[in-house]
Parts: C-alpha cells; sequence; structure tokens
C-alpha cells in the first residue's frame, strides 16, 4: 500500500506556504505558512513523518535551490517543478500562496509535474559567471545603441566606410565636437558608460577562461571547441547549463531542451508548423544561434581553428568538419529557395546542435573505452 505523503511548497523570499496531500482522492490540506528558514524547514519535515515517507516539490525560481539540497541531505525526495510546465485548469482565477501550494501537491502526487535538472554546487556558481558575462555583454548592446540613438537624432553619421564600433569609428566619436554643451557633456557620458560596460566584459571573459578548465569537463570543453564558430566561451556556457549531455537519448531531446524544434498545431488531419518552440534554455539558444552565423561562410579550417583543434581525437576533428559542410550546405539551400537569413540561422543552430550531441557522445565512448582498458 502506497504510503507515502506528498508535500506542496510555494516558496518565497520570506515565507513558504505548506499543503499536503495524502495517498488517495481527498483534496489537499493546507497546513500554514512557515518561516523561509533552514530550521523551520527541517521542523516541519519532522512533523509530517519519516524522510522515506515524504515526497517534496516546489517551483524552480529565484530562492534558488538550498531547500531541494537541503531535504535531499536530510534523505528526503524532491522534485523542483519547471513553472512553466505545470498543467492549468481552466478557468482558474483565484490564485493565494496557499492554493499554489495545495495544487502543487496534487500535482506531485498525481505524477503530472516536469522537474527541473537541479545542478551540483560548483556547476551552478559557473553557470553563474557564464551568466554574469552574459549581462555585461547585453550591457555593451545596451550602451551602444543609447550612443547611436543619441548621435542619429542629432543626424550625426560616421563617414562612408567606416564600421561601426571598430577602432576608426571610435575615433570619430572621440573627435566629435557638439555646439551646445549640455550635449557635449551627454557624450561624453555616454562614452565613458560604454567604457565601463567594455571593462567589466573584458574582466568577466578572463575569469571565464582562468576558471572553466577548473569548474567544467576538460576533455568536452576543448572538444567542443573543434566545431567552427565555438570558442571557449561558447564553450563553456554550453557545459555549465548543460553539463552532462550524455543525459540525452537523441539529438532531438537536446533540440527540444533548448527550445528549438518548431512549433506545432496538428488537427483532424491538417499539419501546422510555426516559429520555434522557446521553451527551453535560452542562454544556451541565443549563444547556439551566433555560433550558427559562422557556417554561412565556406568551410575551412583557418589558423585559430587549427589551434583549438590540436590535440582533439581525429573522429571528433570528423565530425565537426561534417558539420561545416552541412550546415554551409542548408544555408545556401535555403536561402536560394528565398527564406529569410535569419530563419535559416536558427535553423542550422538546430542542426548544430545535433553535431554538439554528437561530440559529446564520441567523448563519452572514448572515455568508457580507456575506463575499461
Amino acid at each position: 500500500m502506497n504510503s507515502t505523503t506528498f508535500v506542496g511548497l510555494d516558496v518565497h523570499k520570506d515565507s513558504i506556504a505548506v499543503a499536503v496531500a495524502r495517498p488517495g482522492r481527498q483534496e489537499p490540506e493546507q497546513l500554514g505558512v512557515i518561516p523561509n528558514t533552514p530550521e523551520a524547514v527541517a521542523r516541519m519535515m519532522r512533523k509530517l513523518g519519516r524522510p522515506e515517507k515524504l515526497s517534496v516539490c516546489y517551483e524552480a525560481g529565484p530562492c534558488g535551490y538550498e531547500i531541494y539540497r537541503q531535504l535531499t541531505q536530510m534523505g528526503i525526495s524532491c522534485v523542483v517543478a519547471a513553472p512553466s510546465l505545470i498543467p492549468k485548469r481552466a478557468g482558474e482565477r483565484v490564485k493565494t500562496d496557499r492554493r499554489d501550494a495545495q495544487k502543487l501537491a496534487r500535482l506531485l502526487r498525481s505524477g503530472d509535474l516536469t522537474p527541473v535538472r537541479v545542478p551540483g554546487e560548483e556547476q551552478e556558481a559557473m553557470r553563474d559567471l557564464v551568466r554574469a558575462r552574459e549581462s555585461a555583454k547585453e550591457d555593451v548592446l545596451r550602451k551602444q545603441n543609447e550612443l547611436s540613438k543619441f548621435l542619429l537624432r542629432l543626424g550625426l553619421h560616421p563617414a562612408k566606410g567606416v564600421n561601426p564600433w571598430t577602432q576608426k569609428h571610435r575615433q570619430w566619436l572621440e573627435s566629435l565636437r557638439l555646439e551646445q554643451a549640455p550635449q557635449q557633456v551627454v557624450l561624453r557620458d555616454h562614452l565613458h558608460a560604454l567604457d565601463e560596460a567594455l571593462a567589466r566584459l573584458e574582466r568577466l571573459e578572463k575569469e571565464i577562461e582562468e576558471l572553466a578548465p577548473q569548474y567544467c569537463d576538460p576533455e568536452m570543453l576543448q572538444a567542443l571547441q573543434a566545431l567552427r564558430g565555438v570558442k571557449l566561451i561558447t564553450s563553456a556556457t554550453i557545459l555549465t547549463e548543460l553539463w552532462n549531455m550524455e543525459y540525452f537519448r537523441s539529438p532531438a531531446q537536446l533540440m527540444s531542451f533548448v527550445g528549438l524544434v518548431p512549433s506545432e498545431h496538428s488537427s483532424g488531419g491538417k499539419e501546422r508548423r510555426g516559429s520555434i518552440t522557446k521553451a527551453g534554455n535560452a542562454h544556451v539558444r541565443r549563444i547556439l544561434v551566433e555560433a550558427a552565423w559562422h557556417y554561412r561562410h565556406i568551410p575551412r579550417v583557418g589558423v585559430a581553428l587549427k589551434k583549438r583543434q590540436e590535440g582533439v581525437p581525429e573522429e571528433v576533428k570528423a565530425i565537426a568538419w561534417k558539420a561545416q559542410n552541412r550546415l554551409n550546405k542548408k544555408y545556401r539551400r535555403m536561402v536560394g529557395r528565398g527564406k529569410l537569413k535569419t530563419v535559416t540561422v536558427v535553423a542550422m543552430a538546430r542542426e548544430l546542435m545535433g553535431f554538439i550531441w554528437a561530440i559529446a557522445q564520441e567523448v563519452a565512448r572514448r572515455r568508457q573505452e580507456k575506463q575499461a582498458a
């Protein structure tokens, strides 16, 4: 007989609403609200029963995974649910913390929750650094756009042939002398803010280059860089966000996980496919699209890529070369049919994810052979 007690937690910064669903079909019971402290959580779990008889869940959110780690150390089964995949009843209009806790307990009992993969502490720490760098890059782009719009409003444009944000473009910005003193102050302030954002981005990238080999799988980190457009930052981002690609049984699963598969609404014999789902890891999706742009060029192994491929197994190099040829053909074929370049590159990013999965499987296979030997 199943005697498991299912516990739903609606977690907030200072408080946790608790509800319990007993075996059977009765409505979950509200147990009130407790402080969000390790002591209060441990005390509540001891009241509810023995660790092996408890199953707990809460939504992934800004409070992180500390409750999951605490409960796991106590020997309690815990699920961190993906918020976007929690089923919702039609017509549900009332939302409170206590109702949310009851809902989580009920869905945990029925097995309708989709868990997220909880990272280890070291992997989460490296992921925080990689995401900080991504935030810094977005800040640089924001500062550049603010400055560009300010100059556009004043009707100021660089000379023809000067590409934006190159050294010549910066020299042109420094040489500008505006007629109105307040606008000159604004220009200087924009340049200063941009320099600070660039300095922060450079600092974080240096830290990633130093720490990535310590916190990521060094063999996988090097193998992924055999791909065109995948340097150390891209490789570290992929590994810290996905960290164990052997978990995925097929490349299609991995493509779906990062939200690169087309959405579909088919019914009654009609098939309708739309844009990508975007229902996955946005950080990996963004950086894959950036990398995919490199494959619109003719396949070749340049000096920088050849250097990154030093010490990489020949089988991995073969996968990387196959990726160049296949993705470049796909780009030329789709653009030739009139597809937008942006749409084409997203399709290429989806297939690039498949080649990344293939490299991960090859590295895992070689590692198993070494262990067996």
